[in-house]
């Protein structure tokens, strides 16, 4: 060894980000196994490489009679402190620690290197990061993040997009992997957080707290709901994530490659939640079933397509965004549908605020009844009024 090989884990250190030192002491553990392989080891030697210089020097370890070290196996630790240190450097030592440390000493870097990479990135778990498409297999897709390399796995990817190789990609780390076979990042772009993390960059208002994406349910390529709430005064949570003239939005959506996006504003009403969700078609009732969790939609029949969307897509959906169960009806087939008074007149009214009417299967209609009335607003529930008169 010499100058230009400290010269050179300077410059490893430096690119790399692997401490010198580090460097330093894996190759004098690769140069000491080097040594116990010559016919002339003695049992107890150390080597030491200067570090300005870059000289290698080994040393006997000769230790007080009697308090000589037990060595079981390679890994065992000797306490050095109590002996004395005799260099016996062979001449032909730096032949040797060339061919036989090269590829231990590569070894521990790319060890040191891979270790150094996990407990970055493993603490940035959820983040957005931009690389830069290097190639494509059945496998992965291998994207280029500037000091390292990471992997989008094929379940990662979103069918309707192709990764040309150049194409700038934003993506969010999904998982870190130790296995050194393969890149270990993984990254995805099917993931809810990365529509959470994009509205983020572009909106200062959720990046500075003043409104929070509740909730993101998300169809990759096609369409996601994202449901958001302002936590100050005057501050309208969907204006602010839509942007001057939509700008904020069309650059969440430029970067997820066209996907449509629907911004909803969260209510702690749950039907009213329920009724923003399925935008943006216009809702007439929502009838609640707070122990099942399950909602029945009224809508104009005009708008019953679009509520539930291509193949239900805008349906399922709102299920996801809000946690209920939602069956969409037309307001004329929800008129058609028998009810009968959920009071006889043998009962005994009871006025508790609900609508009295009750469907073909007997369930109690959970909608609010009407000021004066004993029935909510669904025609065929008023109606009940003029037969109990």
């Amino acid at each position: 060894m010499n100058r230009e090989t400290i010269e050179a884990l300077r410059q490893i250190e430096k690119e790399k980000g692997i401490p010198f030192e580090l460097l330093i002491e894996a190759l004098e553990d690769a140069l000491h196994s080097a040594y116990n392989k010559t016919a002339h080891a003695v049992p107890f030697s150390e080597v030491k490489i200067d570090r300005e210089t870059g000289e290698i020097h080994v040393y006997e370890l000769i230790f007080p009679p009697g308090e000589e070290p037990e060595v079981h196996d390679d890994e065992t630790v000797i306490d050095t402190s109590k002996a004395e240190r005799v260099e016996i450097t062979p001449e032909d030592f730096g032949r040797i620690a060339a061919q036989t440390a090269k590829q231990v000493i590569y070894q521990r870097i790319r060890e040191a290197e891979q270790g150094i990479v996990y407990k970055e990135y493993s603490e940035r778990i959820g983040e957005i990061v931009t690389g830069i498409v290097q190639q494509s297999d059945s496998r992965y897709t291998l994207v280029d993040l500037g000091r390292v390399e990471a992997r989008l796995p094929k379940s990662e990817q979103v069918a309707t997009e192709r990764y040309e190789h150049g194409m700038r990609l934003k993506a969010v780390i999904k998982e870190v992997s130790q296995n050194p076979k393969e890149p270990p990042i993984i990254l995805s772009r099917r993931s809810e957080e990365l529509v959470r993390r994009l509205f983020e960059l572009e909106v200062p208002e959720i990046a500075d707290g003043l409104v929070e994406i509740v909730g993101v349910a998300r169809e990759p390529g096609y369409r996601s709901k994202i449901s958001v709430v302002s936590h100050s005064d005057g501050v309208d949570p969907v204006g602010a994530c839509v942007g001057p003239r939509g700008s904020r939005v069309r650059m969440v959506v430029s970067e997820l490659r066209g996907e449509k996006i629907d911004i909803i504003p969260f209510d702690e009403e749950p039907a009213r939640f329920v009724a923003k969700s399925l935008s943006p078609a216009r809702v007439r009732e929502v009838l609640l079933d707070d122990e099942r969790r399950e909602a029945t939609v009224v809508v104009p029949d005009d708008q019953l397509s679009l509520a539930i969307g291509k193949d239900g897509q805008n349906a399922r959906l709102a299920n996801r965004l809000t946690g209920w169960k939602i069956d969409i009806k037309a307001e004329t087939e929800m008129n058609e549908e028998d009810t009968v008074p959920a009071i006889t007149e043998t009962e005994p009214e009871v006025v508790d605020g609900r609508c009295h009417a009750l469907t073909v299967g007997g369930k109690r209609c959970p909608n609010a009844a009407l000021s004066g009335s004993l029935y909510c607003g669904i025609p065929s529930h008023q109606a009940l009024c003029d037969e109990r008169k």
